[in-house]
Formats: C-alpha cells, sequence, structure tokens
C-alpha cells in the first residue's frame, strides 16, 4: 500500500464528514472494480435514509490495482464508516477452510455476494424473459428459462462437485477451470422444445467427461460425497448450479447464448408479423424500420439486470446488511 492508501480507515472518513459539516452519516463502501458499482448501489439503496448515505467506490491505490484481495487488504481499517464488499467466489462454501475464506466469513464489516459473483445474479433466471422483452420489445413466451436453467443445473452439478471439490483441496489440475468451462458450456442454442436438442447434447458430454473422472480419481468419492454434504448446508442442490458457478463462464458461455438465441427468433417474429400486416410501401418499410432502430443489445441490458431480488441468496445479503445498520 501507498501511504496515502494506508490513510483510508473507517475514522478517515468519519472525520472527513465531521469536517464537512455534514447533516447525515456517509459510508464509504469499497468494491472490487466498476462492473461491481451498479450492483452494490442497488444494494445499498434499500438501506439509504435522509441520516444514512452510501458512496460506493473502487478503492483508489497508486498502482492502480483493483479486485478482491485489494479490497480485503482494507479488512484491518474498516469499520462503521467504511465496508467492503467482494465476491464470495467459492469462500462463501469453503467456510473457513483457508484464511481468505476465514476473513470473508467472519470480518464484521465486509459483505459478500453468497452467489460466486455479481454475474450470477444478472443472470437470475426469472428475470431473463424480462432481458428478452427489453432487447426484441416482444413480449412473446417462446422460451422457459427457468425450466432450461433448472435442467442446465442438473445436467452439470456432478461436474461442479469435482470442480469446486479440485478447488478445495488445492488441486485445481485434477480439473480446472478451464476444463469445467469447457465442459459445461453450451455453443448452440435451438429453442425448439426449449433447447432439448442442446441439452441432450451437454448431457452426453458432460457424461463423458463425469467417467473419466470418476475412473482417475475413484478413491476420492467418499470425500467428494462429505464435501457434497456440506455445501448443501450452504444451499447448493442440483437445481441452483447457477447460482455458485464461476460468474463469466455462466454468463458468457451459458445465458448470452441462450439469451441471443432467443432474442433472434422474437426478432423474426415481429418482423414477421410487420411483413404479414397490411401495410405496404412506404407505410411498411417505416414500419419495419422504426421497429428494428427499437431494438437493443441483450448483453448491455443483461449488465443493468437488477431482477434478482428474490433470490433467496440476496435475501441473505440484505439481512447481514440490515444488521450492520442497525448496529450504527
Amino acid at each position: 500500500m501507498t501511504r496515502l492508501t494506508r490513510t483510508f480507515s473507517s475514522e478517515y472518513f468519519d472525520a472527513a464528514r465531521r469536517l464537512k459539516g455534514l447533516k447525515y452519516r456517509l459510508v464509504k463502501v469499497f468494491v472490487e472494480g466498476y462492473d461491481d458499482v451498479s450492483f452494490w448501489r442497488g444494494v445499498f439503496d434499500e438501506f439509504e435514509t435522509d441520516a444514512l448515505r452510501f458512496e460506493i467506490t473502487v478503492p483508489v491505490r497508486g498502482d492502480l490495482a483493483k479486485g478482491k484481495k485489494v479490497v480485503m487488504s482494507f479488512i484491518p481499517q474498516s469499520g462503521k464508516d467504511l465496508i467492503l464488499c467482494v465476491d464470495s467466489d467459492f469462500d462463501y462454501l469453503f467456510g473457513d477452510h483457508n484464511e481468505q475464506s476465514r476473513q470473508v466469513n467472519r470480518s464484521p464489516y465486509l459483505f459478500h455476494t453468497y452467489a460466486y459473483a455479481t454475474e450470477n445474479y444478472q443472470c437470475y433466471p426469472p428475470s431473463l424473459h424480462g432481458m428478452c422483452v427489453r432487447a426484441t420489445k416482444n413480449d412473446t413466451k417462446i422460451f422457459d428459462f427457468e425450466d432450461f436453467m433448472r435442467e442446465y443445473s442438473q445436467i452439470v452439478y456432478p461436474l461442479f462437485l469435482w470442480y469446486a471439490f479440485s478447488a478445495k483441496r488445492h488441486s485445481p489440475h485434477a480439473f480446472t477451470l478451464t476444463d469445467f468451462r469447457n465442459a459445461v458450456r453450451i455453443n448452440y442454442l435451438d429453442p425448439r422444445d426449449n433447447g432439448a436438442t442442446t441439452l441432450e447434447w451437454l448431457r452426453k458430454q458432460v457424461g463423458k467427461r463425469l467417467a473419466t473422472l470418476e475412473k482417475r480419481f475413484a478413491r476420492r468419492k467418499e470425500e467428494l460425497k462429505a464435501f457434497e454434504r456440506e455445501i448443501r448446508d450452504k444451499g447448493v442442490c442440483e437445481e441452483n448450479v447457477f447460482l455458485f458457478m464461476q460468474g463469466h463462464t455462466l454468463k458468457d458461455n451459458v445465458v448470452l447464448v441462450v439469451l441471443q438465441a432467443v432474442c433472434q427468433t422474437l426478432r423474426e417474429l415481429s418482423n414477421n408479423l410487420i411483413l404479414n400486416s397490411e401495410r405496404k410501401g412506404v407505410a411498411l418499410r417505416n414500419e419495419l424500420s422504426n421497429y428494428n432502430n427499437s431494438l437493443r443489445n441483450v448483453r448491455e441490458i443483461l449488465e443493468d439486470n437488477a431482477g434478482y431480488k428474490n433470490c433467496f441468496l440476496y435475501r441473505k445479503l440484505l439481512e447481514d446488511i440490515r444488521r450492520y445498520v442497525a448496529r450504527l
């Protein structure tokens, strides 16, 4: 840390607030990166009052470093007026297994997502139809995202166990993130039959990889079962792996593939509806132009998604902050 960075502490921000003569308490909130500011802004909006405000920011360092370890380096300086917010990654599931996990789970002024990362909340299945509507301006329900993601989770669950287990044992070479990503990604989606063809293809790919792992690490099966019991107590089950797997893998290699395929179909439906209308000539061209000019990029829309607030992990996060606010 630079000398300036070491100055930043809960006491420093409390003193700065008093010097400014603010009539409300202003709590500084350090987050991992610029992409996280919007998510945590939405979290703390629920707790702001005339007497309490939060300012979300990325820590300032002379070397411009960002990320989870940078935020966690402020744990000794955190307090009521400086709080820290990070992605859970696997630390929530690992409990007190290592020093980082212990700090994430036990530091009183550090809050974590419980889900693997903010991206997992953005990809919350009940909200995905709304993302398509915003992107395509078409509310036709041609795809059940909740059923698809539930079945997707059931298929990849055994591989998720092996990957998370390997990470906890500090044996990432056994089943690396790259291995996991390649095994659970989907390269295409046929929206017909709610993606049944894609899911069947995925089931075969996962089955092959699982057979290899079970043969190679047959002596680890009992340890794997014990690990499964541990993480089930944290809320992991076959139907919700999308909350606990690596966020970028979920977003880039699964959910965006699905969203883009569904949105493409919805755009085609809308264009066909216009083409088959009674409009002709200039009126038809104008209608098509008006519709297509109204379309939006679904990736950009997904990044602003806030439709995850009924998720049980998000409610758990809110309860942690509610207890903190009650102590102020």
